[in-house]
């Protein structure tokens, strides 16, 4: 237990205390001043509200993943399994650069894209993608072992006492995912609202166009304003620990729900 809570204060607790106290430098009226400019909110409303809408994109994609992966036997299947986990091991300049070469106005998807009218790089659609790609593998793999350990035999006795498919789905296999998928939910939500190096690229990086928060923080850190910076952090790091801390509640709820059912 000390040796645990010897590397959590060193690796976790003593760098946000050393956050928060930079903060502290700041009076309230300059730290006000700082979150609510424009150029911040704009920031930070692109990073947290483009995460929660990729995540919720990821959960949809991700349950017909799994659901692809655990219930039906394919030729590469065991292939395609392996390409869920690309986004994790492909260095995120990597895969930013790569994206934005594919949905550029010349690129393979963005040429018939911009055909349509639909501009994907260099704009806030442009993050909105590359935070799916990013995010996609947490769902799937939080998932999928829940998924594995759930037997087909319960779905099939759903059916023997006359249940339909929407009614197996929604009231024996959707209960007992649900844990899983808040925590895969909450997993890339996070993921998205910290990405930075797969985003930039694609993003155009526009002050209140394309602008995400973690760029603000790294021009803010260039410029030598470094209260600023943290300032910004700061605010990154509690709303986001708000609002995972609710989709754990969420997930608590769920799982206490579980045994009744």
């Amino acid at each position: 237990m000390g040796l645990t809570l010897t590397w959590l204060s060193i690796i976790v607790l003593i760098p946000l205390a050393g956050l928060f106290l930079k903060t502290f430098e700041l009076s309230f009226d300059q730290f006000w001043t700082i979150i609510t400019s424009r150029r911040t909110l704009h920031a930070l409303k692109l990073s947290f509200g483009l995460a929660f809408l990729a995540a919720l994109v990821n959960l949809a994609i991700g349950m017909i993943v799994v659901w692809a992966l655990v219930r039906y036997r394919f030729p590469g299947r065991r292939l395609f399994d392996a390409i869920v986990d690309i986004p994790f091991a492909l260095p995120t300049a990597v895969a930013g650069v790569a994206l934005t070469q594919l949905f550029a106005q010349k690129g393979w998807l963005g040429a018939p894209l911009a055909e349509l009218g639909i501009k994907v790089a260099f704009t806030p659609l442009g993050i909105f993608v590359a935070m799916i790609f990013i995010g996609i593998p947490f769902v799937v793999r939080t998932v999928q072992p829940v998924l594995l350990d759930l037997d087909a035999e319960i779905e099939e006795a759903a059916a023997s006492l006359g249940a339909n498919r929407w009614h197996t789905v929604s009231r024996v296999i959707l209960p007992s995912l649900t844990p899983a998928m808040l925590t895969g939910f909450a997993l890339a939500f996070a993921r998205g609202v910290g990405e930075y190096g797969s985003v930039i690229f694609i993003a155009g990086n526009l002050p209140n166009v394309s602008e995400i928060a973690p760029l603000l923080i790294v021009i803010r850190l260039s410029e030598f304003r470094y209260a600023d910076a943290t300032a910004i952090a700061v605010v990154m790091l509690v709303a986001a620990f708000l609002i995972i801390f609710a989709v754990n509640r969420i997930q608590r709820f769920a799982q206490t729900r579980i045994p009744a059912r």
